[in-house]
């Protein structure tokens, strides 16, 4: 098995410092603004196409050998209604040497932040998207990838940040459209397979749920989930006064927008309004350097947290919602989650796992002592790497339910 190289990674990791520099030239922000109304069509039907780049540095050294399209395509949004969601298709210059049709497989990408100048497809043609090395790695395997920018990430409004069915769907209509673009000429009916970490996590976990509902075509041969934020509600906690406290900032924008009914900014002081609006436009880095340790209770109007509101109505169901693992995949997943994990609690992917083993699905749980969410992230490359392998190639997926 190939392993990306070392010098790509570096560069890549070295460039998360600085992954709020990313901007839209001039033709991109036309690009990302939707037809009004809509063109008719199906979910996954493109929109418009242009040829763009991908390269894993940012002083743009390194360029994938692959050919690369900006896409945007037909979705819809958390409450079934249509929208126009953003991406990039790549396709490896190189044979396919497997068995069978080439494959395609939709990353998930995790947290970019809330502004339109972190949509990945931007970070991507910049050289400054951090998980550049895995999907890169991807590309050296022959497959297909497909990367969504989800909900709101340069197109109109606001990012639905960990929203389990908005998210959910731009994974799945992303591989439609990556199948119906001629200019990929990807397999329209070939394997594929859903992988992300954190937020993409998350995202892969929720497509692999809502697949034989929303996408039931498509051939989904397994989805890779790394620390999944499966429980909303205890993520939350642990990022109340947390360095990342600014996620959680990303996920109160998400809610509103999806659910503007909850009106969170009335709950908000003068600060609180003020961190509201700041962080609908920060990427990671961004959140990270102005927010760390905040409390949320020095932003409310009563001074308690936010977090105590989850527990109370209309919130708590809203949240409720966004819970992974109360539907079931119809294909096998691995889990990869570090039990030192300081973003996302261990204990709730170990819940999640359990809970699909109970309905029946194969789930292989990989348990890493690797210290800190970023660094698990890296670890789980091969794992990860190995696992698509071994799916793509037809060998039975191996479950170790009931022994985690």
């Amino acid at each position: 098995m190939r392993i990306f190289p070392r010098r790509a990674l570096a560069a890549a990791v070295a460039t998360v410092s600085v992954l709020a520099l990313v901007a839209p030239g001039a033709s991109a922000a036309s690009f990302y603004d939707p037809p009004s109304p809509l063109p008719a069509g199906s979910n996954g039907d493109v929109i418009r196409h242009e040829a763009s780049t991908f390269y894993i540095d940012p002083i743009k050294l390194i360029k994938a050998d692959a050919d690369v399209q900006r896409i945007m395509y037909r979705s819809t949004d958390t409450h079934g209604s249509p929208i126009a969601v953003t991406g990039t298709v790549l396709t490896p210059r190189s044979a396919w040497h497997g068995a069978g049709a080439r494959p395609i497989v939709s990353y998930a990408v995790g947290t970019q932040g809330e502004g339109d100048d972190c949509a990945p497809s931007k970070a991507l043609a910049a050289g400054f998207e951090y998980e550049g090395p895995f999907i890169a790695g991807l590309l050296t395997r022959g497959y297909g990838v497909v990367v969504t920018d989800y909900e709101g990430l340069g197109t109109p409004g606001d990012h639905t940040y960990v929203n389990r069915a908005a998210e959910a769907h731009a994974v799945l209509d992303a591989v439609r459209a990556a199948q119906r673009l001629p200019e990929a000429g990807l397999p329209d009916d070939g394997p594929v397979a859903i992988a992300g970490y954190s937020q993409g996590g998350g995202a892969s976990a929720a497509a692999a749920e809502l697949q034989p509902s929303y996408a039931p075509e498509l051939k989904l041969k397994g989805a890779y989930a790394g620390a999944v934020p499966a429980d909303l509600a205890s993520v939350a906690k642990n990022l109340d006064g947390h360095y990342a406290v600014g996620f959680l900032g990303f996920a109160l924008v998400s809610m509103n927008y999806a659910y503007p009914e909850l009106n969170i900014p009335a709950l908000l002081n003068a600060r609180g309004k003020q961190l509201f609006e700041q962080v609908r436009t920060e990427c990671t880095v961004e959140a990270i350097a102005a927010h760390a340790f905040t409390q949320s209770s020095t932003l409310t109007n009563d001074g308690r947290s936010l977090t105590a509101y989850l527990g109370e109505e209309p919130y708590a169901s809203r949240v409720a919602e966004q819970k992974i693992g109360t539907l079931k995949p119809a294909v096998p997943v691995l889990i990869v989650h570090s039990a030192l994990d300081d973003i996302v609690p261990y204990a709730q992917d170990r819940d999640l796992g359990r809970t699909w083993c109970g309905k029946g699905v194969k789930v292989q749980f990989s348990t890493s002592l690797v210290p800190t969410h970023v660094l698990t992230a890296v670890r789980a490359f091969p794992e990860a790497f190995a696992w698509l392998e071994g799916r793509f190639a037809g060998l039975p997926a191996l479950s170790n339910c009931g022994l985690f």
